[in-house]
């Protein structure tokens, strides 16, 4: 038990649930197709019923004709049924033309109403001599049985719904033969059999069942060749013609566990299906079949018609009712629907569905179901739809080919419902994945991305690349000033205080989400924000450095409501300050952490570098101050002041260090021209050693800057130039200053 639970853990975390449910769902179809319900079947012979509407069978003989008794022969010889003499004349004149067999599509259950007896018995105002010679004569019905027996003739009999009383066991049967499993059991079974007079049934050559049974569509498709009406085993109509024309004494039939498997007579063998039933193989409506039974009567009809050939009488009259829906004609004839099956029969164009076709449809659909279970995932939706398209087209084709070429029905709806719904699950499965995924994306990321980045996260999840990617990133640090100072105002109010720096940090937030920047983590009053990831930022550089200004302009508007509020409280008011450091370079940026829990971050030089200049900007007096790279990518937007050449420790190269002090109307403004030239006079004398025009630059700078917004940066050069006269740096002294504090 625990090393199956061992392997189900396996299984699960190696293919997932989808696929766990696509193997159930193989397997379910698989059940479906052996259980083989009537919604099932009926999807499978629609596809057939397509096939011969465009293939139909080609005629390439026609040994069968029809005697119709059409509106034609009914209007001149009157309403049916015809007396019994009238048939028996039929008969005789086909047999006289060369008949080979035939048959009756009509069932004779009842003795003539016009025998001479009836007439005498019935008639009124006959003198007792008419009566005495009608009743003399030899009745219909043994006139009808003489021409029959003086020909070679099958009566039709029909299946019915419920018994007729007891069966007559007297009356003649056509003899049976069995081979393998008992086929009784397989067979379609009728309660009731309607046969023939007695007289007619001893007379005839052969009796055969002519009840069609359509689907349940009402569609003819197969036809049962053999049968079980009321315990009596029966011979289609069609077959028994068959076997009369042969000779044959006996039908055999070959049976197997799985039914029926084909029926033979002497020199002839008929596939069939597992129920006894063919498949008929359908040529179009053809006309020429038809003869009109009074063109026979009246001797009107060309003698090659009937010579030679399998001769059915039955009916196309509409009042008849006998009218069949078939796969090529919605109004056929139930009589032509026995001409179609001698026809297909005796030119050897028959239609079957192989009991190994079975197998066929199983092994496709379960070699291509695991085969799409195991590399659907793997592949992309161009692909999917082609590979799919390409699967369609060769289950088709090869479903086609069996039709066309050997004339057998494969059916390919099968393995194509199978593995096109285990492929729509695993699709379903995908689209519940992803939009978990983008559920996932947006709760991991809605606090700390703007809700338009989060939404275009969503949309496409795969710009998120999960594990760590290297990319060029900006960096940002931000920090409340003084906030010890602060935080002792509150000692006896910690809620107060929480409630300050959520005050305090959601405009800080805010700003960056909204130049689309990303926060990676608050550590107490600070933030740790990056742009460029998980989304690509071309302008990342400028985004930073208008989020770092839109900080600065939030907390004038906080610190300016604080006071106010303080005036209103008569407290005394500490304004709020923030310095920021912004770096740009190349980060690792991803999901860090361990299985049971890991956060999006980013880490490297460049990262270390944005939080040692964040702790600088209180030594050089300027809120922001970005690195180099960040400097150098949006000087031409922002009034850029150049600080310093720092050595940040644990790096080998120096950094040229940059404040921020203000968007394009700064930079372009007089004052801020000349202290910029001031201080680059002052930072060239700085570092060329010349100790005493970097000093006489600072003291114009501090007349020129009346706000006194460059005073801590003048005081630091003032007090190291002031260090460096009394103890001068090395001669390969660079100008460059080591930072002591992170």
């Amino acid at each position: 038990m625990k090393r199956l639970r061992i392997f189900w853990r396996w299984f699960k975390r190696r293919f997932g649930y989808a696929r766990l449910a696509c193997v159930a769902l193989l397997i379910g179809f698989a059940a479906l197709r052996v259980w083989d319900p009537a919604p099932v079947e009926e999807i499978r012979v629609r596809t057939f019923d397509a096939f011969q509407r465009v293939d139909p069978r080609k005629k390439t003989a026609r040994p069968v004709t029809i005697v119709d008794i059409d509106d034609k022969s009914l209007e001149k010889l009157g309403q049916w049924p015809w007396p019994r003499t009238r048939l028996a004349d039929l008969v005789t004149e086909l047999t006289n033309l060369g008949a080979v067999v035939i048959a009756f599509d009509v069932v004779f259950s009842e003795p003539d109403r016009l025998n001479p007896e009836f007439v005498a018995d019935t008639y009124r105002n006959l003198d007792e001599e008419t009566r005495s010679r009608l009743r003399s004569l030899p009745s219909n019905d043994q006139v009808f049985a003489d021409a029959i027996r003086a020909s070679r003739v099958v009566l039709g009999e029909s299946g019915l719904p419920e018994e007729m009383g007891v069966l007559d066991k007297t009356l003649p049967v056509t003899g049976l033969a069995m081979l393998g499993e008992e086929p009784q059991r397989f067979m379609f079974e009728f309660p009731g059999l309607l046969r023939n007079t007695k007289v007619l049934e001893h007379a005839a050559a052969g009796r055969g069942l002519f009840t069609i049974k359509p689907e349940r569509d009402g569609i003819v498709r197969r036809v049962p060749m053999i049968m079980q009406a009321q315990g009596q085993t029966m011979p289609s109509l069609s077959f028994e013609m068959l076997r009369v024309a042969t000779g044959s004494g006996t039908i055999l039939i070959k049976a197997e566990k799985a039914g029926i498997k084909s029926l033979g007579i002497k020199g002839f063998q008929l596939p069939t299906d597992g129920n006894g039933q063919l498949w008929v193989h359908y040529a179009r409506h053809d006309a020429s079949l038809y003869v009109p039974a009074i063109n026979v009567l009246e001797k009107t009809v060309a003698p090659e018609k009937i010579a030679g050939k399998l001769v059915l009488i039955g009916t196309s009259a509409v009042g008849l009712n006998d009218i069949k829906t078939t796969p090529v004609s919605r109004a056929m004839p139930g009589v032509e629907i026995h001409a179609q099956v001698l026809e297909s029969a005796l030119t050897g164009e028959v239609i079957s569905q192989p009991i190994f076709g079975i197998s066929i449809e199983f092994a496709t659909a379960v070699l291509f179901g695991l085969l799409v279970i195991a590399f659907a995932p793997l592949f992309g939706p161009v692909t999917l739809v082609a590979l799919g398209a390409a699967f369609a087209t060769a289950l088709i084709g090869t479903s086609w080919y069996f039709y066309s070429q050997h004339r057998l029905l494969i059916d390919f709806t099968y393995p194509l419902i199978s593995t096109t719904s285990i492929y729509l699950t695993l699709i379903f499965s995908s689209f519940v994945r992803e939009q978990k995924q983008r559920k996932q994306i947006r709760n991991a990321f809605s606090q700390y991305m703007s809700p338009a980045l989060v939404a275009q996260l969503a949309q496409s999840p795969e710009k998120l690349v999960l594990g760590g990617e290297e990319r060029e990133m900006t960096i940002m640090f931000s920090d409340m000033r003084g906030f010890t100072s602060i935080s002792e105002t509150y000692k006896r109010d910690p809620q107060g205080l929480t409630a300050l720096m959520n005050r305090f940090l959601t405009p800080l937030t805010n700003a960056i989400l909204h130049r689309k920047g990303t926060i990676d983590k608050y550590m107490g009053d600070a933030i740790m924000a990056f742009w460029n990831a998980p989304l690509d930022d071309k302008d990342h550089q400028l985004n930073a450095c208008e989020a770092a200004l839109d900080m600065l302009e939030r907390v004038d508007e906080l610190n300016q409501e604080r006071m106010e509020e303080a005036e209103e409280e008569g407290r005394p008011f500490i304004p709020l300050n923030v310095g920021v450091g912004l770096n740009t370079g190349t980060c690792v940026v991803g999901n860090m952490g361990s299985d049971m829990r890991f956060d999006y971050s980013v880490f490297g030089d460049s990262v270390n570098l944005a939080s040692r200049l964040e702790g600088q900007s209180k030594e050089y007096g300027f809120p922001i101050i970005v690195g180099s790279k960040t400097a150098l990518a949006v000087k031409d937007r922002f009034a850029i002041l150049e600080l310093d050449f720092i050595m940040v420790k644990g790096k080998k190269e120096p950094e040229v260090i940059y404040a921020i002090a203000g968007r394009e109307d700064t930079a372009q403004s007089g004052r801020f021209q000349r202290l910029r030239n001031l201080t680059i006079e002052m930072l060239a004398c700085y570092r060329g050693r010349d100790w005493q025009g970097a000093l006489a630059a600072i003291e114009r700078g501090r007349h020129t800057d009346e706000v006194r917004s460059l005073e801590l940066l003048f005081n630091l050069y003032e007090e190291r130039i002031l260090n460096f006269q009394e103890a001068p740096p090395p001669d390969d002294w660079n100008g460059a200053f080591a930072l002591l504090t992170k």
